[in-house]
């Protein structure tokens, strides 16, 4: 019972739920926005017969294809894809990179066939071209 406590308690866990309920809140407000306004506004400029542009339809050999619904969903997917690529991925990929950026490397291209080889190497383990080893304290830093 008390690794299940500590499973719990755990501020990963809690994190994890936060994040959910703010993404499945998150979500609801974009779908509306899709369905409520933006929707609307294409079907407004397209001059369609129905205001509501999620019951667009047409129809072949009497099956009833949904067009308008989907576009709903398509644009509710990409503005919250575009809103966690610009607000998560970015920041979080400068921010990985502002760490890395000072660390020494441990690889080599090879010469020969550019390939990642460890610094020490002196025969390239995918070309087996033969390395000149650099001491490290003649080797510029990286």
């Amino acid at each position: 019972m008390g690794g299940f406590k500590k499973f719990l308690m755990r501020g990963n866990l809690v994190e994890l739920a936060v994040a959910v309920v703010i993404g499945a809140t998150f979500s609801g407000l974009v779908q509306a926005l899709v369905a409520d306004l933006i929707t609307p506004l294409i079907g407004a400029i397209t001059g369609g017969r129905e205001p509501d542009f999620s019951k667009y339809t047409f129809s072949v050999n009497g099956s009833v294809f949904k067009y308008g619904d989907f576009v709903n969903h398509l644009l509710t997917f990409l503005i919250i894809a575009a809103v966690v690529y610009w607000l998560v991925v970015m920041p979080m990929t400068r921010l990985v990179s502002y760490f890395d950026r000072n660390q020494k490397s441990t690889e080599k291209q090879c010469p020969e066939c550019l390939s990642d080889i460890p610094l020490e190497a002196r025969r390239c383990a995918f070309c087996t071209a033969e390395l000149t080893v650099v001491p490290a304290d003649q080797r510029p830093p990286a």
